[in-house]
């Protein structure tokens, strides 16, 4: 598949506009649209700048196998992309699912990863998520918690939040956030 057509179907699957895409990735929207109409060649640092807006690595857009199949209810672990990097998987649940109203993560923290440098923050939506194995300190807002397995978590995504593993073995945690589009 051709790289225009295999990024409007990532893009799409994400549940993401042209537009939304561009915001996030600080590339212009008639850029996306020139690449996705096959007009323009992306370099790979292009590419990889505007996947960091999904965020998708390469690897995993060159590997990304969509459509699913009608009515998928099940996703097994090699079906679910990985939106992480810097020692952090996100492993998204049920990407091809159409009209996702939620975003199902089982988020892997190697020893020392965070969820970055600067807090999270979102325009909308809600976040929650129960820690399986590992310590994760959790900062919201300001407050900051020490989460151990079956330690769970739920707020708001406008107030800024981060993870960070400060255990000495992997930390993983099941999250689920509203909007689907984050």
């Amino acid at each position: 598949m051709d790289t225009g057509s295999r990024l409007k179907l990532v893009r799409e699957s994400y549940k993401l506009s042209q537009r939304e895409l561009a915001r996030r990735s600080g590339v212009t929207n008639a850029t996306i649209s020139l690449i996705e109409q096959n007009r323009v060649s992306p370099s790979v640092s292009s590419l990889k700048k505007l996947l960091e807006g999904i965020p998708m690595s390469l690897a995993d857009f060159f590997t990304f196998d969509q459509p699913p199949r009608e009515h998928q209810y099940v996703f097994r672990a090699n079906e679910q992309p990985d939106l992480g990097r810097h020692g952090l998987r996100l492993l998204l649940i049920g990407a091809s699912v159409p009209s996702r109203q939620m975003r199902l993560l089982r988020e892997q923290y190697a020893p020392g990863a965070s969820s970055g440098e600067e807090p999270i923050v979102h325009a909308e939506g809600e976040e929650c998520g129960l820690v399986t194995r590992g310590t994760v300190e959790l900062t919201v807002d300001g407050q900051v918690s020490i989460l151990g397995a079956g330690d769970g978590y739920y707020f708001p995504t406008t107030l800024p939040h981060s993870f960070r593993n400060i255990g000495a073995d992997e930390a993983e945690i099941i999250s689920a956030n509203t909007p689907a589009n984050f």
